[in-house]
C-alpha cells in the first residue's frame, strides 16, 4: 500500500514537471492560408511582368472578357448573369472544353427555361440536356443537389444573397453544397461576384510549378492558397485568365497536346520559360 502511494505521488510530481500544453499559435493558423511562408515568389513585379507579357501575346479571350467588363460588386447595376447561372455554368465546365460547356449550358437553358423546371425534371431528361458537356450523370446529380439543398435552406432558387457577404462567408455558404469544390467556389467568386480570388485549374497549377511560383512538392490546394497570398488583388483577374489561356495553348507549360491552336503557339519559344530563367536562384 505504501509503495502504491509513493508511486502515485511520483507520477503526480512528474506531471507537474511537464510544461503545460501550449495554446495554438497564430502562426499555425496563418499557415492554413499560407502554406509556403518562406517561398517569396511570385513577387508583385513578377506578376505584373507575366500579365503584361501574356496580355500582349494572347489578349483576354472574348468568353472571359465579358466578365472583366462587369461593374464592381454593389455598384447598383443589374448583373448580366445570376450567381446561380454562374455556379451551374462552372459545374458544366468541369473536365470538358469551353465550347462543349457553353453548348451544354445553352441546351440546359433551352430545355428548362427556369430552375424550378430543372429541379422537377427527370434525371434522364436533365442528363440528355447537358450530355454534350460530358459526365452528364455526375453533373446532373450535382446540379439537382444544389437546387434541392438551396430550396430547403433558403426557400427559393436564388443565390443573389451571396453578393452581400464577405469572401469567407461566401466560401462557407457554397461549400455546403455536395459536389461544389474549392475551384468551383473560386470561379464563382472571381467571375460572378467580382471578388479578389485566384482559382487554380490544371493549367495554372502546372505553369506555377514550371516557373517556380510554388515549390515542386506543392499540390493544387496549397498552390491555390499560396498564389492567393502572393498575387496582388488588382492583377488576379487578368493573370488568371491569361495563365489559363496560355496553359491551353502551350504544351511546354501543359501536358495537354494535339490542339491546332496549341501547335501554332508551340512554333515559338514559350515566353514564360525564358522569363523563368532570369529569376532562377
Amino acid at each position: 500500500m505504501e509503495k502504491r502511494r509513493k508511486r502515485k505521488q511520483q507520477e503526480v510530481a512528474e506531471l507537474k514537471e511537464q510544461p503545460p500544453p501550449q495554446p495554438k499559435s497564430v502562426r499555425v493558423e496563418e499557415n492554413l492560408k499560407n502554406p509556403f511562408p518562406s517561398h517569396t515568389r511570385p513577387t508583385p513585379q513578377e506578376c505584373q511582368t507575366v500579365r503584361d507579357t501574356l496580355l500582349s501575346l494572347h489578349g483576354i479571350p472574348p468568353e472571359l472578357a465579358k466578365y472583366r467588363q462587369l461593374q464592381p460588386p454593389n455598384s447598383g447595376t443589374e448583373p448580366e448573369e445570376t450567381v446561380l447561372d454562374g455556379l451551374v455554368r462552372t459545374v458544366l465546365s468541369q473536365n470538358t472544353t469551353e465550347a462543349n460547356s457553353q453548348k451544354a449550358f445553352a441546351s440546359l437553358k433551352s430545355s428548362f427555361p427556369d430552375w424550378e423546371l430543372v429541379l422537377g425534371a427527370e434525371a434522364k431528361d436533365l442528363e440528355d440536356a447537358i450530355r454534350c458537356g460530358g459526365l452528364a450523370p455526375t453533373k446532373a446529380k450535382c446540379i439537382k443537389n444544389v437546387l434541392s439543398c438551396l430550396l430547403e435552406r433558403r426557400g427559393k432558387l436564388c443565390l443573389e444573397y451571396l453578393r452581400d457577404l464577405s469572401v469567407d462567408e461566401i466560401k462557407a455558404e457554397l461549400s455546403v453544397f455536395k459536389g461544389i469544390g474549392p475551384k468551383t467556389v473560386a470561379c464563382v467568386l472571381m467571375f460572378n461576384l467580382r471578388q479578389d480570388d485566384f482559382p487554380v485549374d490544371t493549367h495554372i497549377f502546372e505553369i506555377a510549378k514550371t516557373i517556380g511560383w510554388v515549390p515542386a512538392a506543392a499540390d493544387r490546394n496549397k498552390t491555390y492558397l499560396h498564389l492567393n497570398q502572393r498575387i496582388p488583388n488588382e492583377l488576379m483577374f487578368d493573370l488568371n485568365c491569361l495563365l489559363y489561356t496560355h496553359g491551353k495553348l502551350c504544351s511546354k507549360c501543359s501536358s495537354k497536346r494535339g490542339n491546332q491552336k496549341q501547335q501554332k503557339c508551340n512554333d515559338n519559344p514559350c515566353p514564360l520559360l525564358d522569363y523563368y530563367k532570369e529569376f532562377e536562384p
